[in-house]
């Protein structure tokens, strides 16, 4: 009772500040003022609450009276570093054992297969290419692979439901029949997610899929931070300094990534001038942003993805498998530092194309101050790349094993270490800041001030 207490004056005291701030009351307002802009947020909050709902629903079938706290599923999440992470991005309906269990996280592996698959085959190339008819391609594609890799994860998400809960949990009994009802379940779920995140995309505000995750993310910052509360509140070791000195950090981290995801190096470019008639065109000076985390949150993923592998091979090698088995341990931060930091190389020289940016430039009749088209032009490129990776690389690896510095250091409970760094981090700064930046070019569209007293909010991309 005592940690709901100090959470909601916590609560209390933000809001107030916020709303003594004449700045962000008169944004507010100046938000409901324009009418396409109100209608977007509205249907964007009512598509959210149908998803944090779905998220209570319990697989038909199952007695949702033996799921919650003291679960075996419960304990599994909060043992198993992998399947507690996937729990934080769906929101909590993977230990509710929810129609929404699986989320957009399928659809997301099936997304990066996608891409790899464009990166390195040319046929899927060329389609990605083809523009509109392209992206309808791409997009079927995705769609018709996720189908795919959930007929994977769904009966093994039910095997697992087997195998955690008691037999009277399940109300129809534990057969192959069952097995095939609630996977068509769960695909069925996890579309209707997908539907939904489209649907905020086309009609509201914001990348649909992306703020699906964040909301998952953050519906389980509360339950994170009262865990946490009463951690340090119910022990010896433990005081509330210690929790404002964790807000504080918490705060401290935000601000770092805010500031490094934002980043950018312009490479200034200036236009020939041509005159065609009594016009004349080019002969401006513009940039090429080159972002330092170019990468985005992908290389702490596919890092993540490889650090389960040494997990297969427990009953072979007990002692390699047990040296990786601690997420606090430091052979596995040292070796997900290091795969982090090589994939940020590897992912942004596929992304970004220096010899690509060269020819266009070259096409269009620009060219780099002091340096010369072609060769020239991509080595300078791609030196600059190579300068500013190498900072963002470090920095994403510090971030990836942060979650276990705060464990190992901090003491700090899992479920609460997880929002100090990693991919739930990453995500919840890229996305505030994406919505933030297409309701400021509304704002500023109408004439009315942005969000911001200087400058302008820069989104991810």
């Amino acid at each position: 009772m005592k940690s709901y207490l100090i959470v909601g004056i916590l609560l209390l005291v933000i809001v107030a500040l916020m709303f003594t701030n004449k700045k962000f009351l008169e944004t507010i307002k100046n938000i409901f003022k324009i009418e396409e802009l109100r209608k977007r947020l509205g249907y964007t909050v009512l598509l959210i609450l149908i998803y944090r709902l779905g998220c209570f629903v319990v697989i038909p079938g199952i007695d949702p009276n033996l799921l919650g706290e003291g679960s075996g599923l419960a304990n599994q999440m909060d043992s198993n570093n992998l399947l507690g992470l996937l729990n934080v991005f769906s929101g909590g309906a993977f230990a509710n054992a929810a129609i929404f269990a699986l989320g957009v996280m399928p659809y997301i592996t099936a997304s990066i297969i996608i891409q790899l698959l464009g990166m390195m085959v040319p046929a899927v190339q060329k389609v990605m290419k083809e523009g509109e008819s392209g992206r309808r391609k791409m997009n079927q594609w995705t769609r018709l692979l996720t189908i795919g890799v959930l007929a994977l994860q769904g009966p093994a998400y039910v095997a697992n439901l087997y195998n955690q809960l008691p037999g009277e949990a399940f109300v129809f009994g534990s057969s192959v029949l069952f097995t095939i009802y609630a996977t068509v379940i769960l695909i069925a779920g996890t579309m209707f997610v997908m539907w939904l995140g489209e649907k905020i995309t086309d009609k509201g505000i914001g990348n649909g899929v992306s703020l699906i995750i964040m909301i998952g993310i953050v519906a389980r910052l509360p339950h994170a931070l009262l865990a946490e509360l009463s951690a340090r509140l119910n022990t010896s070791t433990g005081s509330l300094i210690m929790i404002i000195v964790e807000l504080i950090l918490l705060f401290l981290v935000f601000l770092a990534t805010i500031a490094v995801v934002q980043a950018v190096r312009k490479v200034p470019v200036q236009y020939a001038k041509r005159i065609i008639g009594n016009k004349q065109y080019g002969g401006v000076r513009q940039y090429i942003p080159l972002k330092m985390n170019a990468a985005n949150v992908m290389p702490i993923i596919f890092a993540q993805a490889l650090m389960f592998i040494p997990m297969l091979f427990a009953n072979v090698a007990p002692k390699f498998a047990g040296a990786f088995a601690d997420m606090t341990g430091v052979w596995y931060n040292l070796t997900l530092a290091v795969l982090v930091i090589a994939f940020t190389f590897f992912y942004t020289a596929i992304i970004i194309n220096p010899q690509q940016m060269a020819d266009d430039m070259k096409r269009n009749g620009g060219f780099i101050p002091g340096v010369k088209p072609g060769k020239a032009t991509v080595q300078y490129i791609d030196t600059i790349l190579t300068r500013i990776t190498l900072p963002g690389s470090i920095f994403l690896a510090i971030v990836s094993i942060l979650p276990a510095l705060a464990m190992k250091f901090l003491g700090i409970q899992q479920s609460f270490a997880y929002f100090f760094g990693g991919t739930s981090l990453l995500i919840m700064v890229g996305v505030v800041l994406d919505t933030l930046q297409q309701i400021e070019s509304y704002l500023l569209n109408r004439h009315y001030d942005g969000l911001m007293k200087t400058g302008r909010i820069q989104g991810r991309h």
